[in-house]
Parts: C-alpha cells; sequence; structure tokens
C-alpha cells in the first residue's frame, strides 16, 4: 500500500447466509512509507493485478485494484485545498469512484446513472473537489460495486487536520475480507440470492491493508492514533484490544464533542464506516496482546492480529490531552425541520413471505434478472430507479426517522451530506455524534438531522453490498 500526498450476527445465522467463518490468519498491519507527489493531480487506474494476499510464497490471487495496489494507494489530501484524481478505466466494465463521506459537489460524487455516466472500459473522467472536513474517510466503485470491491477496489482518503494532533504515530487499516478458493483465486457469485437476502457476503479471509501479518510493533508508552476503515462488502466487526483501553476520538472522520471509551470494551465498525481510535500503548515492553473480532459471538470470533511490544524501554511523551478540531458540519435547527419517517423492509425471515416481499416483487429470477428482495417502504431501487423518494428544501433542516422492521443489520449511508444521530428507540444517544453511515439493528428506529445544504440527487442506501444490489437503495433530492 502506497500513500500518494497532494498538495493542494449469531453463528447459526451466519452459516444461513453461506458465510461461515473459518480460522481466520494473522493479519499484517502493514505501514505504507510516503510517495511524495508535488501536483495536485492524482491518477488512479482500476485494472486487473495480482497481489500476495495470502502472504510470499503462495499462490497470489487475481485482484483487481486502483493501481496495482490492494488496499490503496492512500491518499492523503488537504482542508479545503483542491484535490483532482484522473481516472482512467482499466477494468473490461464500466466504473466510477465515490469519495465515501466527502460533503463534495453533486456531480463529483460518482454514482453512475444519477451523478455521471459510467466511466467506460478505456475512457477517462477527472473528478474536482475541495474537501471541507479533515479526518478519515475512503473511496471505492459504485458500478458494479460488489464485484470491483469484493475483488479488492478500495483505498484509504486521509484529510489531514491544518495542525498536527499530538499524537506519536498515525496507523491506519484498511479492514477486508475475501472468499477464497484453495489456489487463492477468489469465489465468484457477487450476485448470489441467498447471500443477498440474508447477511450478505462474508469471507472466510480478514486482511489488513491487503495483506497476511506480522503482528503490530508497538513501544510502550506511545499514544498512537489508529484510524479503521471497514472496507469489507458485508461484514460488521466488534474489535477488543486485550489488555489495552482504547478511547474513540472521531467517527466517519468527524471529531466526537467527548471522547469516550466504547461499550464493553468492544469497537463496532459497520462495512464503510470509520473509526479513528487513541491507542495508548500501556503494555510491557516485550509482550504480545491480541486484537480480536467478536461481532459473530463466541464461535465465530477470531484473533485479527497482536500487539506486539519491542523491548525498548517506555517512550515519555507528553501528558497533555490529545483534542481534534471539530469539521464546519453546521448545526440542525431542531424546533423547525422538515420530517421523513424511511421503513426498510425485505430479506429474508422477516415474516413477509418468500414469494412476495415487499408487495409482490418476486425473490427469484433468471441470472440477468435482477431480483427486488429489499426496499424501503414504498420505493425500491431497482423498480424505482434513480427517482427521489422526497425533496428536501435547500438550507431547512431535515430529521429524518429510520425504522428497520427487518431481522437483519443495515449500515444505512446518506451520500454527500453527514448527519447527527439524535436517538435510537426514543433513546438520546449517550454521547452526540455526527455521521455518514448508521448502523441499523434488527427493528431499530434512529433519528438522524442535517442541514440540507448541498443541492442534488444524493444516493441514500445499505452498505450491506448485497441488499443495496438488490434493492435497499433509494435518492433523496435537495432543492
Amino acid at each position: 500500500m502506497s500513500i500518494i500526498g497532494s498538495t493542494a450476527l449469531s453463528r447459526r445465522r451466519l452459516l444461513m447466509a453461506g458465510g461461515a467463518i473459518a480460522t481466520t490468519r494473522l493479519l499484517q498491519a502493514q505501514r505504507a512509507s510516503a510517495v511524495e507527489n508535488n501536483n495536485s493531480t492524482v491518477n488512479l487506474k482500476p485494472a486487473p493485478a495480482l497481489a500476495p494476499i495470502m502472504g510470499t510464497g503462495q499462490p497470489e490471487t487475481p485482484v483487481l485494484a486502483y493501481n496495482g495496489i490492494v488496499s490503496g494507494p492512500v491518499l492523503r489530501l488537504h482542508q479545503d485545498v483542491l484535490f483532482r484524481a484522473d481516472v482512467q478505466n482499466g477494468l473490461d466494465e464500466d466504473t466510477t469512484v465515490h469519495w465515501h463521506g466527502i460533503r463534495l459537489p453533486n456531480a463529483m460524487d460518482g454514482v453512475p446513472d444519477l451523478t455521471q455516466k459510467s466511466i467506460a472500459p478505456g475512457a477517462s473522467f477527472q473528478y474536482a473537489y475541495s474537501p471541507p472536513d479533515a479526518g478519515t474517510f475512503w473511496y471505492h466503485p459504485h458500478d458494479h460495486t460488489a464485484r470491483q470491491m469484493g475483488r479488492g477496489m478500495a483505498g484509504a482518503l486521509i484529510v489531514e487536520e491544518p495542525e498536527p494532533a499530538g499524537f506519536d504515530r498515525d496507523v491506519l487499516w484498511v479492514l477486508q475480507d475475501w472468499e477464497l478458493l484453495p489456489d487463492n483465486e477468489i469465489v465468484d457469485g457477487f450476485d448470489d440470492v441467498m447471500q443477498g437476502m440474508m447477511a450478505g457476503r462474508i469471507g472466510t479471509t480478514v486482511t489488513i491493508n491487503g495483506t497476511l501479518p506480522t503482528p503490530v510493533p508497538l513501544r510502550a508508552g506511545e499514544r498512537i492514533r489508529l484510524r479503521l476503515i471497514n472496507a469489507c462488502l458485508a461484514r460488521f466487526m466488534a474489535l477488543r484490544f486485550a489488555g489495552h483501553k482504547v478511547v474513540v476520538m472521531a467517527l466517519d472522520g468527524q471529531p466526537v464533542t467527548r471522547p469516550f471509551e466504547p461499550d464493553g470494551g468492544l469497537t463496532v465498525i459497520a462495512p464503510a464506516q470509520r473509526v479513528d481510535l487513541l491507542l495508548e500503548a500501556t503494555g510491557n515492553p516485550g509482550s504480545t496482546y491480541a486484537v480480536t473480532d467478536e461481532f459473530y459471538g463466541y464461535d465465530g470470533s477470531y484473533k485479527l492480529t497482536d500487539l506486539a511490544y519491542s523491548v525498548a524501554p517506555k517512550l515519555i511523551t507528553s501528558s497533555k490531552p490529545i483534542t481534534l478540531p471539530p469539521n464546519p458540519v453546521p448545526a440542525p435547527d431542531l424546533k423547525n425541520p422538515v420530517r421523513h419517517h424511511l421503513t426498510i423492509v425485505g430479506g429474508g425471515m422477516s415474516g413477509m413471505g418468500m414469494g412476495g416481499m415487499m408487495g409482490g416483487m418476486g425473490m427469484m429470477g433468471d441470472s440477468n434478472t435482477p431480483v427486488a428482495i429489499w426496499g424501503i417502504k414504498g420505493s425500491n431501487g431497482l423498480n424505482e430507479g434513480m427517482t427521489p423518494i422526497f425533496t428536501l428544501p435547500l438550507g431547512r433542516t431535515a430529521l429524518i426517522t429510520l425504522t428497520n422492521t427487518t431481522d437483519w443489520w443495515h449500515p444505512m449511508h446518506l451520500h454527500g451530506y453527514s448527519f447527527h444521530v439524535l436517538s435510537r428507540n426514543g433513546v438520546v444517544a449517550k454521547y452526540p455524534h455526527i455521521r455518514d453511515t448508521v448502523i441499523l439493528r434488527p427493528k431499530d428506529t434512529v433519528d438522524i438531522a442535517f442541514v440540507a445544504d448541498n443541492p442534488g440527487n444524493w444516493m441514500f442506501h445499505c452498505h450491506v453490498i448485497e441488499h443495496s444490489d438488490f434493492g435497499l437503495m433509494t435518492v433523496i433530492r435537495v432543492a
């Protein structure tokens, strides 16, 4: 992974979804060396490549990647400085690039047939925007998304704060999972209906920064900014750092007003979400501590990697508290909002009837016909296409209630905006926070609010990619 800078569920249900978790190999927390770039334009070429997913000496995996790099290249931008990306399509199918979490002009959002035409094979497109927010973001395709992301196309996008925050080290983990054959080829079948109607495609091998492991090197006394990006198609994670206290500093690129320790010591991160943690290296020199993922319960948990301390004596660092400056996300006016209620329906085991989900949409079809399994009540992204479900007046505060009637988890992502998460099931959020992707657990109701100040047609969809591909998406217009 290279860095380019711009100057400018339960086990049983998991098995039913076709995503049985095998013993996951150790993963490498590989830090990349910076590649200086004195230009304000970055060249990105998505194309087939070979990657050593399983490590040196193992057969390489045919992947799709930007500039030949899995989990990269890492793009480092500056807040409010113009950035350009020239994307040349080296694939044999259409593609686009979505700059996930960036509040940018609608024409730069990367959604085919909504904000731009697809980039055809051999064609190019230039994206240009000035990121208003500092933080941890990422980029990925939004055309043939499941296949292209599932074969490796994703990268980190870091927007630097104007002044360093005071961490001793900045460490990035791009988390991906893979469903591999014995010869390390990627299993096809990214349109699997059974996976699509349940938990989605969950791979059996998890990687950090596109590689297998060496343990993560630490020195006692360090204060590390650990940036987590979940670039999986469907896998949720709940990370436990044995022997360590972690503190949440930012969610989806937006600093929290009051840093907090995650409940139960588990850092939960859904597909597409990002979490910035303060990891204080309080372990003993020469010791090793496990990082485990416990989201899928005892029989589905596994060791993600190890924190390995050098024998060097404890580093003496500043005791000054670390804070991140807030981003200029406008505060909503909750006294006079425009209100809407969106209800998520569909999926397997939802009690809606297997042959008549969402009012008669068929569950099965031939291999060339998309099937609508999910939807937002009154709309689904397959039958209604890109027709907006409602229009928000420009400049008004929107308060949207999201209700999940299904038996499955959904990370709901709104393009072009970061929103305030107000409450869950009627309980005011314990820690005020701003996100662009919010988790809806089964039967949850969540209230979100934002100022509709960015005009255009904006996609709103589930980031379990198979759920989105099978109908769980719509469009919100701001005009």
